[in-house]
C-alpha cells in the first residue's frame, strides 16, 4: 500500500498554473527524487504535499488520511509524522542547535508547552540520540549562527527526525551548498532512509546527483509530471523532455 498518493494534483498562482494534473504513488521506504528546471513545479509540489500551500484541485492521501481535509489540530498531527527539510535551513540562528531540533516536537504540544519550551527528559535524550546519528553531538549547545551551511543543514534534518516521521520531505536540500558539504546531506538521507526505513522525497537540481542515490526519479517540466521511473530509464531523449534540447550535457552516465 502507497504511504503517499497524489491524485491529479493541480496548483494555480492566479492565472498561472503551476502544477498540472498531477498523480503518482510512493511506497513506504522508497528514496525518490524530483528533478526539473526551475519554475517547473518542483518546490510547489513538496509544499502541496503537507499544506504549506494549498492545492487548487486533487487529493493527497498520506498515512491513510486525506491531507486537503485536515484542519486545525488534525492538520497539525499529520504533520508531525511528515519531516520537512528547506533550502534555507529556517532555523532560528540565535538559539543553540538543540533547541532548534526541539522544534521539531512542537506538533506533539499544546500551544502553552510550544510556547514556553516544556520538553521532557526523553524528548531531549532523542534530540541528543538524533544530533549523535549526524554527526554533531560536539555542537549540541553551539548557536546555530556559528554553524557551515552544511552543519545548518543536519540540524534541519535533526529536527525532521525528531518528530518521529514516516517521510521526509527535502526542498532542494543541497543546492546551497559546496559539493563536499552536498555529498554529506545525501550520504546522510541515504542512511536515514536504509537503517530507519524513512520514506525520503526530495526535490534536485543536479541529474547526477538524483540518479546516484534515488530509487526512482520523477521529472516535471511546465508543472506536467513528465518522467516517472528508476534512474537507470533516464537516457538523453528524457532529459530532452525534462529540461529541453540543449539539455544533453546534463546526462550522467
Amino acid at each position: 500500500m502507497a504511504l503517499l498518493e497524489v491524485e491529479n494534483l493541480t496548483k494555480f498562482y492566479g492565472d498561472v498554473r503551476a502544477l498540472s494534473d498531477v498523480s503518482f504513488k510512493i511506497k513506504k521506504g522508497e528514496f525518490v527524487s524530483v528533478i526539473g528546471p526551475s519554475g517547473s513545479g518542483k518546490t510547489t509540489l513538496i509544499r502541496c504535499i503537507n499544506r504549506l500551500i494549498e492545492p487548487s484541485d486533487g487529493a493527497i492521501t498520506y498515512d491513510k488520511q486525506e491531507m486537503r481535509s485536515l484542519k486545525g489540530n488534525d492538520l497539525r498531527h499529520a504533520r508531525a509524522k511528515l519531516g520537512m527539510i528547506f533550502q534555507h535551513y529556517n532555523l532560528v540562528m540565535r538559539l543553540t542547535v538543540i533547541e532548534n531540533v526541539l522544534h521539531g516536537r512542537l506538533g506533539y504540544k499544546s500551544s502553552f508547552a510550544g510556547i514556553i519550551g516544556r520538553y521532557t527528559e526523553e524528548e531531549k535524550e532523542k534530540a541528543v540520540e538524533v544530533l549523535t546519528l549526524l554527526g554533531l553531538e560536539d555542537f549540541v549547545y553551539r548557536r546555530c549562527d556559528q554553524l557551515s551551511g552544511g552543519q545548518k543543514q543536519r540540524v534541519g534534518i535533526a529536527r525532521a527526525l525528531v518528530q518521529d516521521p514516516r517521510m521526509i520531505l527535502c526542498d532542494e536540500p543541497i543546492s546551497s551548498l559546496d559539493p563536499s558539504s552536498a555529498k554529506i546531506i545525501m550520504d546522510y538521507l541515504r542512511k536515514i532512509q536504509q537503517e530507519l526505513g524513512i520514506t525520503i522525497l526530495v526535490n534536485l537540481h543536479q541529474v547526477d546527483v538524483a540518479k546516484k542515490y534515488s530509487e526512482r526519479i520523477l521529472g516535471f517540466n511546465d508543472g506536467h509530471l513528465v518522467f516517472d521511473d528508476s534512474p537507470d530509464k533516464l537516457d538523453k531523449d528524457t532529459i530532452h523532455t525534462i529540461y529541453g534540447t540543449e539539455a544533453g550535457e546534463l546526462i550522467i552516465d
